[in-house]
């Protein structure tokens, strides 16, 4: 189980890296489009800018990204009377692995799900959906709450927040630059310095960075998604429980009402409607997976 955790946190390193190699791709196509082609002219200005600038996006969103995925969500905070239930899971959670009491939300929300959010365990926060706590039996509502520990203690929470940051930044850059292009007219062809193949090619890997970054958010979810699978299964020493829920969501589960796909890969389970390249894009790992795993490692956590 330690060697598969350590495999999962090796493999997220190696996504992360594409996800800066995608960055580094966009702002080399911003500055072959708008200044020429960098290799002939040695004029790397824009693509350093464009890297710079999402860097400093990133930083910005790593301190807001929190409280912008709550308020996304309409999570609303409570305290400890508002519902003694889940607040006391929670609370029992954090005595259990020595972690910080988070901030305990409810979402609104009919449909069965979790997440967990915050750059660190002292900052972090955890909700759930009022579907969720009306589904669940106490044991299956410790195992999923459990989960979403995990992410706060494998600091998964810190993670999503950057990923969360660079997926809205690569969309709103692809965007404005294609926004840009259309209406820009002939003059873009003059900077490309002459080679309308890569002209071509630049905006090719304009049209294919945001399906690259939505590959990237998804295999670093699956990832993070087993992980604290594993992690919240040795805290209750119950993974039974947190299969169940994963059953019980497999079978009862359906899209929030409020769905955004750049915060998808934070919840506990999948929070879009399933269509036809679900699996490809998928933020999480198939529930038969997940449920497969917790009980063949039973007698190991």
């Amino acid at each position: 189980m330690y060697k598969a955790i350590a495999r999962n946190k090796r493999n997220t390193v190696f996504i992360m890296v594409g996800f800066v190699a995608l960055v580094a791709v966009i702002g080399f196509v911003v500055n072959l489009i708008w200044a020429g082609d960098p290799l002939r002219t040695g004029n790397w200005t824009v693509t350093i800018a464009t890297i710079i600038g999402v860097g400093i996006y990133v930083i910005i969103q790593y301190f807001a990204g929190s409280s912008q995925a709550l308020a996304m969500s309409g999570a609303r905070q409570i305290q400890k009377a508002d519902n003694p239930r889940l607040y006391r899971v929670v609370e029992n959670l954090a005595i259990t692995k020595g972690l910080p009491m988070p901030k305990v939300y409810i979402v609104n929300d009919p449909a069965p799900n979790a997440f967990a959010t915050g750059r660190k365990p002292e900052l972090a926060a955890v909700a759930a959906t009022t579907g969720l706590l009306d589904m669940m039996t106490d044991s299956e509502l410790e195992g999923v709450m459990a989960h979403e520990m995990g992410h706060v203690e494998n600091f998964d929470i810190r993670l999503n927040t950057i990923v969360f940051a660079l997926v809205v930044a690569i969309g709103i850059i692809v965007d404005i630059l294609m926004r840009m292009m259309w209406f820009s007219g002939g003059r873009r062809n003059n900077n490309s310095g002459g080679n309308p193949i890569m002209l071509i090619v630049g905006i090719a890997a304009l049209v294919l960075s945001p399906i690259l970054a939505a590959l990237i958010q998804s295999a670093i979810s699956r990832q993070r998604e087993y992980l604290a699978d594993a992690t919240g299964a040795m805290t209750t020493r119950h993974p039974e429980a947190l299969a169940s829920a994963l059953e019980k969501l497999g079978q009862y589960g359906k899209p929030m009402i409020k769905q955004n796909s750049t915060m998808a890969h934070m919840w506990f389970g999948d929070p879009t409607k399933p269509g036809a390249m679900s699996k490809l894009f998928s933020t999480h790992p198939p529930i038969a997976d997940r449920v497969k795993r917790l009980l063949n490692n039973a007698t190991k956590f």
